[in-house]
């Protein structure tokens, strides 16, 4: 049986995969700046995309510690293997069964690395599937969030606990990029840009929610009372440091460095917050195509950004303009389509045979 949506959720999902189509796109159709100052924080989509992770996945493995269930770790990796490893084979096959010179960039990570989700250490910009990056690292976190979680449990350890681990955690992130600026590596350095110990930390508010729902229900439930409030708050603290970090007299700053990467995602948590509120409009609200964007998301992820490389490459030959609407519209939905056709023909048919052998997933 399959989870109500939730259409904050949905909404928000649609917008991280907005925003990363629009920051692939300035970066690899038109090469300008198409969307202005949206184009320039969609790199911010994937960290959206993070903390409703860690949202969702925190809150399979914490309801279920709640109700003093026990935490399978079997079945949670099958269940989580099933969800992202065809979509993402499929995608890797083609890279390497079509080596186009579009998609090969300058080098390409070992087979191995790719097949264990671990290609993003020592990855470079313009290397062959650098978007998978972010995979990796959901992937890593999928396989140490239970693990942890489970030997808590098994300790019975106090809740206080795992709160310190918690914020020692993004701590602990906001340390190595601090370090990092400190060896010349500025946030968007590749190696802490691509660095599991530079964005993992970015997971863990989403997990943060999970925890305040299952295990401090007093508090969340007056927190979702004000769900209005929760909004405006994350609109406000998003939009703050997401110009700060774009800005140029502030990105150059160790603080923004340092904790840049923490505070987007602790913003986006308390959009999560807002987007699981009813009283707030993001949760009430139903955007007209925005639950079909968020189902595809992931499918969309994987495939757009290979697509964008070899459209803007004929675009390119042809001297068409990248930036003229229609052509930003066209591109973008082969981009969509694209991911459509892999969620129909992949991930649906995989999904299917996870619904049966876990029929209690949750969306």
């Amino acid at each position: 049986m399959q989870a109500k949506r939730i259409n904050g959720l949905d909404t928000l999902r649609a917008i991280a995969i907005l925003f990363v189509l629009m920051t692939h796109y300035c970066g690899f159709v038109s090469r300008k700046q198409t969307f202005g100052f949206w184009g320039d924080i969609g790199w911010a989509g994937v960290d959206l995309f993070f903390v409703l992770s860690g949202y969702l996945i925190g809150n399979q493995i914490m309801s279920a510690a709640a109700k003093g269930q026990a935490l399978s770790l079997k079945n949670f990796f099958a269940k989580r293997l099933l969800r992202t490893l065809p979509n993402y084979y499929v995608v890797l096959a083609a890279y390497f069964i079509f080596p186009v010179a579009p998609l090969t960039g300058r080098s390409t990570s070992s087979l191995w690395q790719f097949l264990t989700f671990t290609q993003n250490i020592g990855l470079e910009y313009g290397q062959t599937f650098t978007h998978s990056w972010s995979l990796c690292i959901e992937e890593q976190f999928y396989l140490i969030l239970p693990i942890v979680s489970l030997v808590l449990i098994r300790l019975k350890s106090p809740l206080w606990l795992a709160w310190g681990l918690l914020i020692a955690a993004i701590g602990g992130g906001m340390l190595f990029r601090g370090m990092a600026f400190m060896d010349g590596h500025p946030a968007f350095d590749a190696q802490v840009y691509y660095s599991s110990f530079g964005r993992f930390d970015e997971l863990l508010p989403g997990v943060a929610i999970a925890m305040l729902k299952n295990f401090h229900a007093g508090l969340y439930d007056r927190l979702m009372r004000h769900g209005q409030a929760l909004l405006i708050t994350g609109l406000l603290a998003a939009g703050g440091i997401l110009y700060c970090i774009s800005s140029d007299d502030y990105s150059k700053l160790m603080i923004v460095n340092t904790m840049g990467f923490s505070l987007v995602a602790i913003s986006f948590a308390i959009l999560t917050l807002a987007a699981l509120s009813p009283n707030s409009y993001l949760h009430r609200l139903r955007l007209p195509g925005a639950a079909q964007l968020a189902l595809w998301s992931y499918a969309i992820y994987l495939v757009h950004k290979p697509v964008f490389m070899l459209i803007g490459v004929e675009l390119g030959k042809r001297h068409i303009d990248a930036n003229a609407p229609l052509t930003v519209a066209l591109v973008t939905a082969v981009g969509v389509f694209g991911g459509w056709l892999l969620y129909r023909l992949v991930e649906t048919p995989f999904m299917k045979i996870r619904a049966r052998w876990f029929p209690s997933e949750s969306q």
